[in-house]
């Protein structure tokens, strides 16, 4: 059984099977109740870990996960992310990493979570266009102002980490990964090999797995859905893989965290490895 717990920058502790809120409605009405009440259920199934960012919603789904879990439970991580922003002419989200937009990025996530510190927080995106020392510069200002506990990054290359790292302590990267999508194998080795985080997202291949014959194969195997295999798998194939699977409906997250508990064998895990050749 892989280990469930996870030290991220090696405190605090978290479940390493979380949930991404990017997928919870926002607008008024019946869909927000429901939000509301799948961000509770994700915390009252032991959920230590939950990712949000600005662009979700621009802060809309930050404020919905205050709203429905503020004062938060002791070991309750909240992790967003900034550095995505509507500006220029056309005022369309883009890749937005000057100083004076992350700080005030950090100061809105502040608010709208209604917290002090920020413990985890990740740069959405580098932006080319900033040098990045002013992007980390930055978010290391702010944490030595004490308003972010830990600072990560979003998908980035084996080379921008290691330049990263020569700026700041990098605590987590999230960059797109999962069973069949291994694209930064890479970048997964490096951060295993520096006790990095690694926070895939869209972990589940967004019902993708269930397509392929043999996830589907193994599934009825065990007993379990594809989706469950997809995660299972996951959590078996490095130990610093925290899945933050996102859904807007409690019977599946309540089917996502049950996967925790599914056992892959040796078998099992060969046939599945097989299923993406890694990049």
């Amino acid at each position: 059984m892989a280990p469930t717990m996870f030290r991220i920058g090696g405190d605090p502790g978290v479940r390493r099977l979380g949930f991404g809120a990017m997928h919870l409605p926002t607008e008024p009405g019946p869909a927000r109740e429901t939000s509301r009440a799948v961000a509770r259920r994700a915390v009252e199934l032991g959920v230590t870990l939950i990712d949000t960012a600005y662009l979700y919603g621009g802060g809309a789904n930050e404020e919905l996960l205050a709203e429905a879990l503020h004062p938060y439970p002791e070991g309750l991580l909240i992790t967003t992310k900034v550095g995505i922003a509507r500006s220029g002419p056309s005022d369309e989200w883009r890749l937005d990493g000057r100083p004076a937009v992350l700080r005030a990025q950090v100061e809105q996530a502040l608010r709208r979570l209604r917290v002090e510190r920020i413990e985890l927080l990740q740069l959405h995106r580098i932006d080319p266009e900033t040098p990045l020392a002013d992007q980390l510069g930055t978010l290391r200002d702010l944490q030595t102002e004490g308003k972010i506990g830990r600072i990560g990054l979003s998908e980035v290359t084996v080379a921008e980490l290691a330049q990263a790292r020569g700026i700041i302590d990098v605590a987590s990267v999230q960059n797109r990964y999962n069973l069949l999508d291994r694209e930064h194998e890479s970048v997964l080795a490096a951060c295993e090999a520096a006790g990095i985080a690694f926070l895939p997202w869209r972990p589940a291949a967004w019902g993708e797995s269930g397509a392929e014959a043999e996830i589907a194969t193994v599934a009825a195997e065990l007993g379990a859905t594809p989706t469950q295999v997809a995660l299972a798998w996951l959590l078996g194939h490095s130990p610093v893989i925290l899945p933050i699977p996102g859904t807007a409906r409690i019977d599946h997250l309540e089917e996502n965290l049950a996967a925790e508990d599914l056992v892959l064998s040796l078998h099992h895990r060969d046939r599945l490895d097989r299923q993406a050749a890694p990049a």
